[in-house]
């Protein structure tokens, strides 16, 4: 009757398959033999049907009797039908390329003084994130050359100033002059 196995989906044999489907077995044998609902076959060569091999038998049955489909417009109606289930199925895996393209374009690192590399979001800046401990107390160093050409200018050393954040516990610490960051 119905065979199972640990990762095969249920499958009929042709008179349960008939039944299931309210049908004749001469019935599915037509319309296997017309290509419109083609079972697996076992190594015997017996017929094996799906649930949805029955659901298709069900469908050609609605379009033949209730519809007044030929058989042959039925079997264009069939494989357009999976030729839209197979684009859905390249669309679905197309999407998921691009999506994982988009993920490796929009990839950042940003690097501490001590050389630890960390993975950030595009636009996120290395203030915005929890503070780890580390090594070197995880400063940042700011470079502003409007303040470098007025100490300069004044020939004292350059004023620190503190990067924008939400507290002390994101691990801002003191800005140390000398190297350049994106602002």
């Amino acid at each position: 009757m119905a065979a199972t196995g640990s990762d095969e989906p249920i499958t009929f044999v042709i008179s349960v398959a008939a039944e299931l489907a309210g049908m004749h077995p001469q019935t599915l044998r037509q319309y296997d033999r017309l290509g419109l609902v083609i079972p697996a076959r076992t190594k015997g060569r017996g017929r094996r049907y799906t649930k949805r091999d029955v659901q298709r038998l069900r469908d050609v049955q609605r379009m033949s009797q209730e519809e007044g489909i030929n058989l042959a417009g039925i079997r264009r109606i069939l494989e357009l039908e999976r030729r839209v289930e197979a684009l859905e199925e390249e669309r679905d895996a197309l999407r998921s390329a691009v999506a994982a393209s988009e993920a490796r374009r929009n990839r950042v690192f940003a690097a501490s003084s001590d050389g630890q590399v960390m993975p950030m979001r595009r636009g996120q800046r290395p203030w915005e994130r929890p503070a780890r401990p580390s090594a070197s107390g995880g400063s940042l160093t700011l470079w502003d050359p409007m303040v470098a050409r007025a100490s300069l200018a004044s020939s004292e050393p350059p004023a620190r100033q503190a990067l924008p954040g939400p507290s002390k516990r994101t691990g801002v610490r003191s800005i140390i002059e000398g190297t350049i960051i994106a602002r």
